[in-house]
C-alpha cells in the first residue's frame, strides 16, 4: 500500500514530517562532515536548506525574537553568520597551505559563495523573481488610485526619516552621509531579501564599498528597526485617539473602502490553480525583465554617465509601469505570481543563509553596534511615523493608520514585519496598504538608494 504524508499533524520542517526531515538531513550533514558533499549548486541548496530550515525554526519558536526582533529570518542570517565566523562550517583557511576548517577537505563556504554571491548567480536569480511577482501580483485598482494619495504619504515617512537621521547624526558624531546611507536607507528599503541586500549591491556596483561590508553595517539596522516599528505600533495604537485615530480606517468618511482594493476571489482561485507549465513561464518573464533591467541600465550609462542608476531600479520602474498600463495578459502576470510565490516559500531561509554566510561579517556587526547606532534606528522610525502621519492627514488619511502603514511599514521586515505591525496595532485589515509600502515603497528606497550613491557615495 502506498504511504504518504498528507494529514500528518505533527511537527513539520520545510513542509515535511520531522522525522523525514531529519532522516535527509542527517544524509546531508554526514556528507558534509566527511568532506564529499557534492561541488556547486546540488550540495549548496541541499547544505543550505538543511542548515535554514533549522535556524528558521528556532527563531520562529523563540519568545522576543519571534515577536520583536524578525524570528526566523534574523536567526537564520545572524546564526550562519555565527557557523561561519566560529570555522563550524568546512572551509579553506589557507590558500596557499590548503588549511581547511575541522581539518576536512572540503571548501563548502568556497563552494557557496560561488554559487550564491557573484552577478548572475542565485541571489540575483531570487531577486528577479521577487520584484516581477510581487509587483505584477499586486491588485491593480490600488497601485493606480491610491498612489495619488499613498504615496505623498510614503515620501513623508522617507524625508522625515532621513532628516531624523542625518541630524542626529550630526549631532552624536556618526555623520550625515553615513546615518542617512547606512542606517536610514535600509531601515526603510523593506527587509532582507528586498531591501539590504540588492542595496548592498548597488552600494557594490557603484564603487562605495564591498557588499559584504555594506550588508554587515546595514543588518542590525533592519532588525533593530523591525523591533522598534512593532513596539511603536502597539504602543501607538492605543495612545493615539480622537481624530488622530481612524480606528482601522485608513481613508476618512467618503473615500474608498481598503477592502475595494483586495485580490478578487476569481483572480485568487486563479492563483491558487497552480501547474508546472505556469512556474516555467514565470521563471522565464521574471529573468526577461532582469535581462530588460540591464539593457534599460547600459543605454542610461551612455546617456547619464555621471547618474548611475541599477539593473534593479530599471527593472522596478518597468515591471510597475507594465502593470499599471496593462500590457501584461493576465495568465502571465499569474504565472510570474506563482513563481514568486514558489521562490519566496520554498527557498527564502536558503537566500537567508546565502546572506549570512557571504555578506555578513560578524566582527564588522560588533564593531558597528552602538547606543549611538540604537538612537539612529530609533530616530529613524519615529521621522517615518511622524512623517507619514503628517502628510497623511494632509491627503485626507488618519494620522494614526497613516502613519502604520506608509510608515512603520516601510521601516518593518517586509511581509512578515507586516503582519507583526499590524497585528500588534489590531489593523490587520490594513494589509493592502502596508502591501504597497513593503512592494513598492522597498522599490522607491532602491531606486533612491541608486542615485542618493551616485550622489554621496563618495563621502562615506
Amino acid at each position: 500500500m502506498t504511504k504518504s504524508t498528507e494529514g500528518y499533524k505533527g511537527l513539520k520542517l520545510f513542509e515535511m514530517p520531522w522525522t523525514i526531515f531529519a532522516i535527509f538531513s542527517a544524509i546531508v550533514l554526514a556528507a558534509t562532515y566527511l568532506g564529499v558533499l557534492p561541488q556547486g549548486m546540488a550540495g549548496c541548496f541541499a547544505f543550505m536548506i538543511v542548515i535554514g530550515t533549522v535556524l528558521n525554526e528556532i527563531g520562529n519558536r523563540t519568545p522576543i525574537i519571534k515577536d520583536y526582533l524578525g524570528g526566523g529570518a534574523i536567526v537564520v542570517i545572524f546564526g550562519s553568520a555565527a557557523l561561519n565566523y566560529f570555522n563550524l562550517i568546512p572551509k579553506l583557511l589557507d590558500a596557499e597551505n590548503k588549511v581547511y576548517a575541522m581539518g576536512i577537505k572540503l571548501d563548502l563556504i568556497g563552494n557557496i559563495t560561488t554559487f550564491f554571491k557573484p552577478t548572475g548567480a542565485f541571489l540575483d536569480f531570487y531577486i528577479a523573481a521577487l520584484i516581477c511577482g510581487s509587483i505584477l501580483g499586486m491588485n491593480r485598482k490600488l497601485l493606480a488610485k491610491a498612489a495619488a494619495r499613498y504615496f505623498p504619504a510614503i515620501f513623508g515617512a522617507i524625508v522625515l526619516s532621513f532628516a531624523m537621521a542625518g541630524v542626529a547624526g550630526a549631532v552624536m558624531g556618526f555623520g550625515v552621509v553615513k546615518s542617512i546611507l547606512l542606517i536610514a536607507l535600509p531601515i526603510m528599503g523593506g527587509g532582507m531579501g528586498a531591501g539590504a541586500v540588492p542595496l548592498s549591491k548597488i552600494f557594490e556596483s557603484s564603487g562605495t564599498m564591498t557588499a559584504d561590508e555594506a550588508i554587515s553595517t546595514m543588518t542590525p539596522a533592519v532588525a533593530i528597526g523591525n523591533a522598534i516599528s512593532i513596539v511603536m505600533a502597539g504602543v501607538l495604537s492605543k495612545v493615539l485617539s480622537g481624530g488622530l485615530n481612524g480606528k482601522g480606517a485608513l481613508m476618512r468618511t467618503g473615500a474608498a473602502n481598503a477592502a475595494e482594493y483586495e485580490i478578487s476571489p476569481e483572480m485568487q482561485k486563479k492563483r491558487d490553480h497552480i501547474s508546472v507549465a505556469n512556474l516555467g513561464k514565470g521563471l522565464f518573464v521574471s529573468c526577461s525583465f532582469f535581462a530588460w533591467g540591464y539593457i534599460v541600465s547600459k543605454f542610461w550609462t551612455m546617456a547619464v554617465p555621471s547618474v548611475s542608476i541599477h539593473a534593479y531600479a530599471w527593472m522596478i520602474i518597468s515591471v510597475a509601469v507594465c502593470k499599471v498600463l496593462d500590457v501584461i495578459p493576465e495568465d502571465i502576470e499569474i504565472c510570474c505570481f506563482q513563481w514568486f510565490q514558489f521562490i519566496m516559500k520554498n527557498l527564502t531561509t536558503t537566500l537567508l543563509v546565502g546572506i549570512g554566510i557571504c555578506y555578513l561579517e560578524l566582527g564588522t556587526v560588533i564593531a558597528s553596534f552602538s547606543l549611538t547606532y540604537l538612537v539612529l534606528c530609533l530616530l529613524t522610525c519615529i521621522g517615518a511615523f511622524v512623517g507619514a502621519a503628517f502628510v497623511g492627514k494632509l491627503v485626507g488619511f488618519y494620522p494614526l493608520e497613516a502613519g502604520i502603514t506608509a510608515g512603520l511599514c516601510m521601516a518593518n521586515m517586509g511581509g512578515t514585519g507586516d503582519v507583526a505591525v499590524l497585528s500588534a496595532a489590531d489593523r490587520m485589515e490594513l494589509m493592502p496598504f502596508s502591501q504597497i509600502s513593503s512592494r513598492i515603497g522597498g522599490s522607491i528606497i532602491l531606486i533612491i538608494g541608486s542615485l542618493m550613491l551616485s550622489i554621496l557615495g563618495g563621502m562615506l
